[in-house]
């Protein structure tokens, strides 16, 4: 006996197939979501490093993050990165740093920050150079290259943003390697929440490599890298 109350046998393939589509077209639209992700990631392979099997270079760029409350000193982040560019350097893995920052960040002068603490840490200051221009990862890149003349080196950040980091800097015409930075006070919310972060914003990273978008500062070049190799 049929029941009264049941949708018709039509509907109900009907509804079937409908959730198939939508299971399928979801699926699809992750792929699409994710390729710019997958883009970063899989060009970086073979080119990231923890700091013990680090490769050589003549530079090491340090990107450049929020500073701490006073404004004087690197937060967690920012000192991981500094700490291990300044160990590149004792080891003799580095020669020159270059400290690519915001030098009007929302936290303070990122570049001025970065470049005390080395001083600080032992790295002596004619070895360090400043790009208070380095308003993102792309400006970092493009910058290095078209300002300061930079053609190969180690990129230090934390290990959730290092993919895009390489993936920018080589798409932009830059040899570079990436060295993972310390995170000593990072925790486990902060650092799965940055991965979540960096994998949006590969989009945005794609998109600007598609298109050539120029940096957002236009610099005449800058031999500073060069002087500081020289002395």
């Amino acid at each position: 006996m049929t029941d009264p109350a049941a949708p018709p046998a039509g509907a109900v393939r009907w509804w079937r197939r409908r959730r198939r589509w939508f299971a399928v077209a979801g699926v699809a639209v992750l792929l699409l979501a994710s390729l710019p992700w997958l883009w970063t990631t899989l060009t970086a392979r073979g080119h990231l490093h923890d700091e013990a099997d680090a490769p050589a270079a003549d530079v090491v760029i340090v990107l450049g993050t929020a500073v701490a409350p006073d404004r004087q000193r690197p937060g967690d982040r920012l000192t991981g990165r500094l700490e291990t560019a300044a160990e590149l350097v004792r080891s003799g893995r580095a020669t020159v740093v270059l400290v690519s920052g915001d030098g009007g960040g929302a936290s303070g002068d990122e570049p001025a920050v970065m470049t005390s603490h080395l001083a600080e840490l032992g790295v002596e200051p004619r070895r360090v150079v400043a790009d208070p221009f380095g308003l993102d990862t792309y400006d970092s890149c493009l910058r290095a290259r078209e300002v300061y003349g930079v053609r190969r080196a180690l990129i230090v950040t934390q290990s959730y943003h290092l993919p895009r980091a390489v993936t920018l800097c080589r798409h932009l015409g830059l040899d570079v390697d990436g060295v993972a930075a310390r995170c000593d006070g990072c925790g486990p919310v902060l650092l799965a929440g940055k991965a979540v972060r960096d994998y949006f914003a590969s989009s945005k990273a794609a998109w600007d490599a598609l298109r050539g978008r120029p940096p957002a500062v236009r610099s005449p070049a800058d031999p500073a890298v060069e002087r500081a190799l020289r002395s």
